[in-house]
């Protein structure tokens, strides 16, 4: 079951979601080319699978996130490759249309920067969460795969940001409020800590708790755009720096000349 935001006449203060046919949302930007880049790594691997299987597993021991390689051998691109590393068709197919769903929406109210920017950030926090419990606890050590640690932080960007907006229960004709499913959401991988798929449901939570700390201190939108607009003003500071030095000397050397 996927999460579809709908929009309504009531709610004026919501920005509308443009979607085609089927209702399902645009397809472009960020959000296209993350979900073609998660679909070529998952269908790579799987004639990999067939034709070379051994050299599929070891790209999968590479890339996909071991706990104890990031701690011991420093394979910290483990921290975000493994979000492109899928298992299965259906794992997959949910995991990519939440991704369409969630990505394309907050992408159209605040840019690819931004979206590209609370993802990877994410899933960056899911990776630390996972590395994080294998120190705590050494038995709990698995393989880590999949983007439901940037899936979650667009969870809570949503529940956060569009707390009141109704989602429509896809495939189901309900409804419920932004806030009550992320709630749901958090509540089902906090039961998840106490099964064997607790790595797993911690690095979700790590993941969603990034994302919440993005939304709550980074600027408006996003590092990116506010390091570049930084680093104009100091350039701009700087060039008007040395005009102001360059009239001054000039204003010496005039006053000398006329001296003399």
């Amino acid at each position: 079951m996927s999460a579809v935001p709908i929009t309504s006449e009531t709610i004026s203060s919501v920005p509308r979601l443009s979607t085609g046919v089927l209702g399902f949302p645009d397809f472009r930007g960020f959000t296209r080319g993350l979900i073609l880049w998660n679909l070529g790594v998952f269908f790579a691997l799987l004639i990999l699978g067939v034709a070379a299987k051994g050299f599929a597993t070891e790209l999968i021991a590479i890339f996909a996130l071991d706990p104890s390689q990031v701690l011991h051998a420093g394979w910290i691109w483990q921290l975000v490759s493994y979000s492109f590393i899928h298992m299965g068709i259906l794992g997959t197919a949910f995991e990519l249309l939440s991704l369409w769903f969630l990505g394309s929406f907050l992408e159209s109210n605040h840019g690819s920067r931004w979206l590209a920017e609370i993802f990877f950030v994410s899933v960056l926090g899911a990776g630390l969460a996972a590395v994080a419990l294998a120190l705590a606890m050494p038995g709990s050590i698995v393989f880590l795969y999949g983007c439901y640690g940037g899936i979650f932080g667009l969870l809570i960007a949503f529940g956060v940001l569009y707390a009141e907006m109704p989602f429509m229960m896809f495939p189901l004709p309900i409804s419920i409020k932004a806030k009550y499913l992320v709630a749901v959401y958090m509540l089902i991988a906090l039961a998840m800590l106490f099964s064997s798929q607790r790595v797993f449901a911690f690095s979700q939570l790590g993941g969603a708790l990034f994302g919440y700390l993005y939304i709550k201190f980074s600027p408006r939108r996003g590092f990116a755009v506010a390091g570049s607009e930084t680093a104009y003003g100091l350039r701009n500071r700087y060039y008007r720096w040395k005009r102001r030095r360059a009239a001054r000397k000039f204003e010496v050397y005039m006053r000398k000349h006329r001296d003399n």
